[in-house]
């Protein structure tokens, strides 16, 4: 990781879970880390942690709504004033909404398509041409997908969240292939970890306390910390690998 102390990269989703854990570990190796969320309080506590630790690199705060191209847009003028430009993009940002295929509400759907989707997308539009312009060759732009963008669940709650991780995994297979076609180095990654104790599965079943409290019960899942590993990991392979895809679950997981 030693090439990438003092380098930005940003966070997207960086309030919570494991955009927060994935924010602090870059700031713990030295790089400058601007992390975005709606809720900006959090992101300041946890850079104000972050300096009280003495971590070599600094967390920024930004707020942004990813759901809304204008605020994406202005985010990236504004590190580009004050940074320069991105040089990682880890697109952590992502939401479910419990709306089934047969009588889900069509303002979840579009929610989870302009988070999930449209949100990533445009974040990795506007950090390649951050580092075109700025002739960086050797970035990396890192989408966190889910195992559910490989396999489907017999859960109809999912379905359409399923639906958006499948696109987030044809997504990074064309960029890398984009990539590859403009003759760059820049790198394309997606971490596709199974179930996470974080926050995203109680908001998920918020109006079933009982299967929200049951969640992380049946089985030991994944920690946040561990998907931050995994993008450590990828971050410190040598320039000549590209990492496609990482699958990861608990060890008791069974799908």
């Amino acid at each position: 990781m030693e090439r990438w102390r003092g380098r930005v990269a940003l966070v997207a989703g960086a309030s919570v879970g494991i955009g927060a854990a994935i924010a602090v570990e870059l700031v713990r190796l030295g790089m400058k880390v601007v992390g975005c969320a709606r809720d900006v309080g959090k992101i300041q506590k946890l850079a104000a942690e972050c300096q009280s630790a003495g971590h070599p690199g600094v967390l920024v705060p930004f707020k942004c709504d990813l759901s809304k191209e204008e605020e994406i847009l202005s985010m990236f003028a504004a590190i580009k004033e004050q940074h320069k430009g991105v040089d990682v993009c880890i697109n952590n940002a992502g939401l479910a909404h419990p709306e089934a295929l047969l009588n889900g509400k069509t303002s979840g759907w579009k929610n989870m398509m302009d988070v999930n989707i449209l949100g990533l997308s445009i974040c990795t539009r506007e950090a390649y041409q951050s580092m075109k312009e700025r002739n960086v060759d050797d970035g990396h732009i890192i989408n966190i997908n889910s195992m559910s963008g490989h396999r489907v669940l017999p859960n109809a709650t999912t379905h359409f969240y399923t639906a958006t991780k499948f696109a987030v995994t044809a997504l990074t297979e064309g960029l890398r292939q984009e990539l590859r076609a403009e003759k760059t180095h820049i790198r394309a990654t997606s971490i596709s970890p199974g179930l996470v104790e974080t926050e995203f599965g109680p908001r998920l079943f918020k109006d079933d306390p009982d299967k929200a409290a049951g969640l992380y019960s049946e089985y030991k899942p994944l920690e946040a910390k561990d998907v931050a590993s995994s993008v450590v990991y990828v971050l410190s392979a040598p320039p000549h690998v590209q990492i496609g895809d990482i699958q990861m679950r608990g060890t008791e997981q069974v799908s």
